[in-house]
């Protein structure tokens, strides 16, 4: 079939509860593609329809010019990788991912299979059964499993999330690696906003049934177009202000008493009252009346309520004069001391670090919470 994968008005209903709410989505052919958003945002059920194993209650699905709403999932030219992996545990490496190829009856197909392994780089392994594999090998059988089949699209649903942090960052950048070789659109469904950022070209926020916002991964962070991304895709400090005033590219925002500025091209609304955002790593943290040089907007007479050491970064909390909590990540170069609890701090950043949200969004909205 080819061509783009189209979602036009798709909804999902179970019941009384709307899952997708009137998706418009399109997928542009070979193309890394992440729909990223919490449990339950309807990220999973979107990627199930795609493969046929949900119907939409409404809309259409298409694959290039072709109407694929309705077809059977064997009749799509579809393959899914989900997090269980599924392979056979009876069956070596090699014919687990030769399994697809000789359902459809084809005989000759050795020089197919040892191109697949030699991809996943599992050459060596093709004897072995899953039982004998690490869970980053098995992933990657369970992708050559797929691949092998020539889909016109791979949805990967969740699949790093069954392993531990450093195999999962490991296997993010191999899954970018296999993209990029075979060149098939890759649809990517995952909660985990690094892995979204680390191997999408464009990466879809999904929130409650819809997309909050899409985009390139950099345009999502540094211009967040709600509080529930700014939030959801990293950390921000958002701080109550209003709009005194516009200058050139600049925005006035009066914020507690001080003014911050912020460029026009990030500033979502430019009157009223807004949220004003700064990401935690573009604040410089300074002592009392020490003047960073390069840094224009300033908040003064915080208190350092909570220092972190994370190894490539320490982490502050400052609590400001208004009660607010502020974080502050700051790069562990051995350049500067390190500030204790309780120490009195300003805080500095430059103007086109600011974003200007509506201030009748919630500010916690995409806040991850630890389960109770």
């Amino acid at each position: 079939m080819g061509g783009d994968l189209t979602l036009t008005s798709v909804t999902k209903r179970f019941g009384a509860f709307t899952a997708v709410d009137d998706l418009d989505l399109r997928v542009p052919e070979g193309s890394f593609f992440a729909l990223l958003g919490p449990s339950g945002c309807g990220k999973t059920t979107t990627l199930r329809m795609v493969a046929g194993l949900d119907e939409p209650t409404t809309g259409t699905v298409l694959l290039g010019d072709t109407d694929i709403t309705r077809l059977k999932p064997y009749k799509r030219p579809v393959n899914t990788v989900f997090q269980s992996y599924a392979l056979f545990p009876h069956l070596t490496v090699a014919d687990n991912v030769a399994f697809g190829l000789k359902r459809r009856g084809r005989r000759k197909i050795d020089d197919e299979v040892a191109e697949m392994l030699a991809l996943v780089e599992l050459q060596q392994l093709a004897k072995r059964r899953p039982g004998q594999l690490s869970g980053g090998q098995q992933q990657r059988v369970a992708l050559a499993r797929a691949l092998i089949n020539q889909p016109e699209v791979l949805l990967l649903d969740e699949p790093l999330g069954a392993l531990d942090l450093k195999l999962r960052r490991q296997m993010q950048i191999e899954l970018k690696r296999i993209q990029t070789e075979v060149g098939l659109t890759f649809v990517h469904v995952t909660h985990d906003q690094e892995e979204a950022m680390t191997m999408a070209d464009t990466v879809a926020v999904m929130n409650e049934g819809r997309i909050e916002q899409l985009g390139p991964p950099e345009e999502l962070y540094e211009s967040p177009a709600t509080t529930f991304v700014a939030n959801f895709l990293g950390q921000s400090n958002l701080v109550a202000g209003s709009v005194t005033g516009t200058s050139g590219d600049l925005v006035h925002v009066e914020v507690h008493g001080a003014r911050v500025f912020a460029g026009r091209s990030r500033s979502r609304v430019t009157e009223g009252d807004v949220w004003a955002g700064v990401r935690p790593e573009k604040v410089y943290l300074a002592g009392p009346g020490e003047e960073a040089a390069d840094e224009v907007n300033s908040l003064r007479g915080g208190v350092v309520s909570d220092v972190s050491f994370v190894g490539v970064s320490t982490q502050y909390l400052v609590r400001m004069a208004w009660d607010q909590e502020l974080t502050v990540f700051e790069q562990n170069t051995g350049a500067r001391k390190r500030f204790r609890p309780g120490d009195q701090v300003d805080l500095h950043w430059r103007p086109e670090h600011t974003f200007l949200l509506d201030a009748t969004q919630d500010a916690a909205a995409g806040v991850e919470r630890e389960p109770v």
